[in-house]
């Protein structure tokens, strides 16, 4: 008699594991789905909220590229005396404040746009110093000259970056 009882209560207690595993599981997934429904929610509002700083971020930094454009610096930033040396440093520093101003701006943008934008400023420092070194720049007028001659017969770092910056922006949407 005893062995039968222990058997009806195996029969009684299987339904009730089973149905306690199931309930389990059920719960476990629930549980599961909704974090996972709650980060998407979460996610959505700081997408929304974070897209209007991103689009201002990239909104600055083409500003940014086109202030540094060697044709447009060298006709906003007027030579002070006929120094080259001190012209060229004068268009360095115009450059290198412009780009203290948005360093900020690196938080809300992809690092490899940053990398490219920071790489387009270095090579417009390179390009004007460049141009001072050579021998026929003898003058700030004539340093003018040269980079923007320069300027004619090939692309400029900053305009190569404002095009990779403007693909950047159209992937967001």
């Amino acid at each position: 008699m005893e062995v039968s009882r222990i058997i009806d209560l195996f029969l009684y207690a299987i339904p009730t594991l089973i149905t306690g595993v199931i309930a389990y599981y059920f719960f476990r997934e629930h549980t599961k789905n909704e974090d996972g429904r709650r980060r998407f929610l979460l996610k959505k509002d700081l997408q929304v909220n974070a897209m209007p700083l991103r689009l201002q971020a990239y909104e600055r930094m083409a500003l940014f590229l086109e202030r540094i454009s060697p044709s447009k610096l060298l006709i906003r930033v007027h030579p002070t005396s006929s120094n080259k040396e001190d012209y060229e440093a004068l268009l360095i520093q115009n450059i290198e404040q412009e780009f203290e101003h948005n360093l900020s701006q690196q938080i809300y943008i992809s690092d490899k746009c940053w990398n490219i934008i920071a790489t387009a400023k270095n090579a417009t420092i390179q390009l004007i110093r460049k141009a001072g070194m050579l021998e026929k720049t003898d003058t700030a007028n004539k340093l003018r000259e040269v980079v923007l001659t320069e300027m004619m017969e090939r692309r400029s770092p900053s305009e190569a970056a404002l095009s990779f910056v403007k693909e950047e922006v159209s992937e967001l949407w």
